[in-house]
């Protein structure tokens, strides 16, 4: 079967994930669970002809020396696709993760309202973050293309490799591939100022230099997007100080008070009719409150700000699993699996339960008065 099929098939069952292995049968990830195929097995040499014919000899070079690729290419009529080839006990195997062509808003995605706001902020710095594979790229080409649809500005994405492909419409947009466009996230970041930029993604903000740069951008005039491999607003504020040097960290935290705009964690759940999965949020909005905190080194009650503040768009991760379990979006089965504490979630199902009683009690005495 050849590769344009595989993925054809991929996309045919919704799958997010194509695995390729040498001596094994090619296998799906669909709603976050590896599903093995019927098809036949793969064959070591046919696997490495096959994930080769990928690279160009540059490309050839690097993995002959490293074992490992990121790459991305497109596959006309059927989806954009961004690969992981690597080699496990000497064989060659590779994992697809399928981009669809076209980019869902922020409604489509069932994503919270509040990230409209943040998309339309002019500087400072917005945060997606969450573990691999929840849908953080999604997020972030959703914010783009609503930039890209309503703001004339320029946008530069620095992406390792590029995910979505967007069309120019009311904005221009230059996308720089780490290997290709540019030696690398740092080096593109410290020449990105001088191409005019309104809004710039960052793909990952995976170390010191790049998140320095960042700030920097973000304090300047620049509204900048990037993702943080981070399961909570808290974590991520703890990760970002904990690259830098300790009598550093005070200083990080001042300035990220000041440019921080928001932080949104999310995951993937699946829904209760079956029907793919559902993101669930955390969101943290710099709001006064928010900042003095972050300034005054007290992450650790960010937490009950989140809970709190509902004004603001603000939600902590609980909270959404137990809003989308009373909405009949997720199990509650399902949501225990994803909570940060289930004694907590457990304590908001039972409070609205027992909140909603007294209506239900309410509403049937006055039919009961009527009769």
């Amino acid at each position: 079967m050849e590769l344009r099929e595989l993925l054809a098939l991929a996309v045919e069952r919704d799958a997010s994930d194509l695995f390729l292995k040498g001596g094994r049968p090619p296998a799906l990830r669909i709603n976050g669970r590896v599903t093995l195929t019927d098809l036949p097995e793969i064959s070591e040499e046919d696997a490495r002809v096959l994930l080769s014919s990928l690279m160009n000899k540059e490309q050839l070079e690097y993995f002959s020396k490293h074992h490992e690729l990121d790459l991305s290419f497109d596959v006309k009529d059927v989806c954009r696709v961004r690969v992981n080839v690597y080699q496990q006990r000497g064989v060659w195997a590779g994992v697809f993760r399928i981009v669809p062509y076209q980019v869902r808003s922020i409604e489509e995605l069932h994503l919270p309202p509040v990230l409209k706001t943040l998309a339309q902020e002019r500087q400072g710095l917005v945060l997606i973050t969450g573990p691999t594979g929840c849908g953080k790229s999604t997020t972030l080409a959703a914010m783009v293309e609503l930039i890209n649809c309503t703001r004339r500005c320029n946008i530069v994405t620095i992406e390792d490799p590029i995910e979505f492909v967007f069309e120019e419409k009311e904005a221009l947009i230059s996308q720089r591939e780490v290997g290709i466009d540019t030696e690398s996230f740092y080096s593109a970041l410290r020449h990105v100022v001088r191409q005019s930029p309104d809004v710039i993604l960052i793909g990952e903000m995976r170390d010191q230099e790049t998140i320095s740069v960042a700030l920097q951008a973000s304090e300047t005039g620049h509204l900048v997007l990037s993702t943080v491999h981070t399961c909570s607003a808290v974590e991520t504020l703890d990760r970002i100080a904990s690259m830098f040097p300790p009598h550093e960290r005070r200083l990080v935290l001042f300035r990220l008070a000041g440019a921080l705009r928001g932080i949104v964690s999310q995951k993937l759940v699946p829904r209760a009719d079956g029907k793919g999965r559902i993101p669930v949020c955390e969101v943290l909005i710099a709001t006064p409150t928010v900042t003095k905190l972050i300034e005054e080194e007290k992450p650790h009650q960010l937490y009950s700000v989140m809970s709190e503040d509902r004004f603001y768009g603000m939600q902590t991760m609980n909270q959404c699993l137990a809003k989308y379990v009373l909405r009949g979006l997720i199990t509650e089965e399902e949501a225990m699996f994803a909570a940060t504490s289930k004694t907590e979630l457990r304590q908001l199902l039972r409070h609205h339960q027992v909140s909603a009683q007294p209506a239900h009690r309410q509403q049937g005495e006055e039919q009961q008065t009527g009769a």
